[in-house]
């Protein structure tokens, strides 16, 4: 679909979506830029923020984060932002035609994962199209972790 990110050696990761991989299946992903503004960066490079509850949607034929938490800069005086206001995704018009188009035709939804400083020192989201897991699934899941977990204990006793 749309490009993955990159390995990158030294993200600074402000929130992290953990949540995500468990009632969502992950089909694909995405990095996206923020648009920002200079107190809401300030309180992200404080590492305040949380995304666990938020999601994007098409809106103008852009992409907006919705939901998602910025406390406002302690500093920040009246130039304070909103803490959950709507804020636009920066992609490519071609990723944003492919987004919206597995949403509106596959059914899936756009679930962001992590938010970070890239090494340039960038805000980005990663953003995952995503299908919701029925329950079952997610009994499946916890299953394979449970075994993992057990399996290595085993192995750690045996070794």
């Amino acid at each position: 679909m749309a490009k993955k990110p990159h390995e990158q050696t030294n993200r600074k990761v402000v929130a992290d979506n953990r949540k995500a991989r468990f009632n969502y299946e992950i089909i694909d992903t995405v990095e996206a830029g923020l648009e920002l503004t200079g107190t809401e960066v300030k309180s992200l490079r404080a590492g305040k923020s949380m995304i666990a509850e938020s999601y994007a949607t098409e809106q103008g034929g852009e992409i907006y984060l919705i939901n998602s938490f910025i406390p406002e800069y302690l500093q920040g005086n009246r130039f304070n932002h909103e803490p959950k206001r709507p804020r636009r995704l920066l992609l490519h018009k071609k990723e944003i035609s492919k987004l919206l188009g597995a949403v509106q035709k596959d059914g899936m939804t756009l679930v962001p994962l992590k938010l970070y400083f890239n090494d340039r020192g960038w805000a980005k989201l990663e953003l995952a199209v995503a299908r919701g897991k029925k329950l079952h699934d997610k009994r499946e899941t916890e299953k394979k972790r449970d075994w993992e977990r057990e399996k290595g204990r085993l192995l750690r006793e045996k070794g």
